[in-house]
């Protein structure tokens, strides 16, 4: 089962602010590798990460060729490290990219003036952490399926997430 925790929603959000921006490991179709910072990595919910993805260049290009991604996150001054692995998917437009961008730090919205970016939400798969270990991995036992953010939200209308949001803080509150 793949449960992003408390601490992993502060850590990413904070993730900026604290110098430990997030890199994303993409794969071109043919396999070859690509590295990209991303300072808007959040949890989405408690099974999905998110980013805004302003600059929609090759990592944009990769995942819309091969989703299957990876997120890393390390906080040397906490020890902390972790990989998220899992499948990205994109969101040019309606509830979803208007969620992820309201819930985007500041700084990377500043850059991204026009608001002409895309939501990226990454259902993770399985969490190791920085020597391989295993954290967590996600359960797909038969008849244990259960709808993705998107048929959570699209379900809803278009301007309804499927959660409150404190836009101050922009954190998730999961009844």
């Amino acid at each position: 089962m793949i449960y992003l925790n408390d601490q992993m929603r502060e850590l990413l959000y904070s993730a900026m602010d604290d110098r430990c921006t997030c890199l994303l490991g993409t794969a071109t179709a043919d396999g070859r590798p690509q590295i990209s910072m991303k300072g808007s990595v959040m949890v989405f919910d408690r099974e999905t990460l998110a980013y805004w993805e302003r600059a929609k260049r090759s990592a944009l290009e990769n995942v819309a060729a091969n989703p299957n991604v990876v997120i890393f996150y390390r906080n040397s001054a906490l020890h902390v490290t972790w990989r998220f692995h899992g499948t990205a998917a994109v969101y040019e437009s309606g509830a979803i990219r208007n969620n992820v961008m309201y819930r985007t730090v500041q700084a990377e919205l500043d850059r991204d003036p026009e608001r002409l970016g895309a939501a990226v939400l990454v259902k993770v798969d399985h969490i190791t952490d920085l020597a391989g270990n295993v954290l967590q991995q996600r359960d797909e036992r038969p008849g244990k399926s259960q709808p993705g953010p998107s048929e959570a939200i699209e379900s809803q209308g278009p301007n309804v997430p499927s959660w409150t949001v404190c836009r101050s803080l922009r954190t998730e509150l999961i009844p």
